[in-house]
């Protein structure tokens, strides 16, 4: 079985897009498997060292900037929510979509909040506890890392 990556990328449209989770081919003693996921984040609380400086949300569309800043007290009891994945973030599930939150809004445990793309897959990204967006601490179109601060929340 000789596998080009155009024929992955094809397997990977046809799970995206018929609601599959898994398709395994044969052939012989070959083998190729493509499997989405659901990713669940864990929530950590962790203090945070040093004062962030002020924060902007840009949102492409309108180009408004809004500035977010808490007292360092406050951002010591806050909940960190990371990227379990390299890829790149985007708040929105398309381009002109509205975005699946913001600052100020409250989220529940298992709402989606953010989408990481990684190798053409879409991720969904679920809050694992409940609480108020403070900060969204990545641009939306932005690269992540693994571990990288997306989200704090306030329980």
């Amino acid at each position: 079985m000789k596998i080009e990556l155009e024929y992955i990328e094809k397997l990977v449209k046809l799970v995206s897009e018929n609601e599959l989770s898994e398709i395994t081919l044969e052939e012989g003693e070959k083998a190729i498997s493509v499997r989405k996921d659901k990713v669940v984040i864990p929530a950590t609380t962790a203090a945070v060292a040093q004062p962030a400086p002020a924060v902007q949300t840009i949102t492409a569309a309108k180009e408004e900037k809004t500035v977010q800043e808490a007292p360092s007290a406050e951002r010591a009891n806050l909940t960190k929510v990371t990227s379990p994945m390299v890829g790149t973030f985007y708040r929105a599930s398309s381009p002109g979509s509205t975005s699946f939150t913001d600052v100020g809004k409250s989220v529940s445990a298992g709402q989606v909040v953010c989408i990481i793309e990684a190798m053409k897959m879409m991720n969904e990204i679920q809050a694992e506890v409940a609480g108020r967006v403070v900060e969204i601490c990545v641009k939306d179109g932005e690269p992540v890392e693994y571990g990288q601060v997306l989200f704090l929340m306030e329980q």
